[in-house]
């Protein structure tokens, strides 16, 4: 008997207390942020390499379950074998597998980036993300830019993106439960999904207008926009460390990219 298929579960971090649940949600951004920017201009297996280590070992260290990562479908392990088989085809150095491994390096960095945006999301409360944004861009206030709103507009459009995830099921099971005529023709089965997807809509947004206006109230009950982005948090001992761990591991990985694999 196979088991259900695990969702997706974004912006709600797991339960635990550990060392990396309490490193400030700014190093978190600031990690991600300049991984990202070593992958763009490094993308080789040394430094993919290095970053899955790092994945793990902040997993490990959050005893991040297994049961938090979400099933692959089916037709994503089917997609993955087509793209392979393709970029085998085109051949390439060597041995004309060029392609193929162009193909599995391209994978294994979306799998990477993709586990660094996961455990931020698994380890770190969406609160602390405003004021994380806002310490961080405070030199770019010089510029006058409104650094403060951006802070606020990013909590409140992650505090909003999961709540709206269950709305929009609960809307969509609720269509499927609705008993439905079988059209006979074509023509009768495109005005049945069209007049479907009129109303599932008219009904998200209205859910959306709802759930703002409630969120609006709770703010302003709450003394306003500039409390979200007011906590005082910062960067202690331990954000040191890791911010030490990531660049020492990820300029190895760059030194044996320049040096050990390089091509001649």
């Amino acid at each position: 008997m196979t088991g259900q298929p695990r969702p997706v579960v974004l912006l709600r971090p797991v339960p635990g207390d550990s060392v990396v649940h309490r490193l400030w949600a700014g190093t978190k951004l600031t990690v991600v942020f300049g991984i990202s920017v070593l992958l763009t201009f490094y993308p080789g297996w040394a430094t993919i390499g290095a970053v899955a280590l790092l994945v793990l070992g902040a997993a490990r260290l959050a005893h991040i379950p297994r049961g938090a990562v979400p099933s692959v479908p089916r037709w994503l392990w089917v997609l993955l074998v087509v793209g392979g088989v393709t970029a085998a085809m085109s051949g390439g150095d060597p041995a004309g597998l060029g392609g193929l491994l162009y193909f599995l390096r391209i994978t294994a960095l979306s799998i990477v980036l993709l586990g660094l945006g996961a455990m931020v999301s698994w380890t770190t409360n969406v609160a602390e993300i405003a004021p994380a944004v806002a310490s961080l861009g405070k030199p770019l206030r010089v510029l006058r830019i409104p650094i403060d709103d951006w802070a606020v507009t990013l909590a409140l459009a992650l505090r909003a993106f999961p709540m709206l995830i269950d709305e929009f099921r609960v809307l969509y099971a609720a269509r499927r439960l609705r008993p439905r005529t079988r059209p006979r023709t074509r023509r009768q089965r495109r005005r049945q999904w069209a007049r479907e997807a009129i109303d599932l809509i008219t009904a998200a947004i209205t859910v959306t207008l709802r759930r703002a206006d409630e969120m609006g109230d709770a703010i302003t009950a709450r003394g306003g926009i500039g409390q979200i982005s007011a906590a005082p948090a910062r960067p202690g001992v331990n954000d040191l460390v890791a911010a030490a761990i990531v660049v020492l591991m990820c300029g190895s990985a760059v030194a044996v990219e320049l040096t050990v694999l390089a091509t001649p």
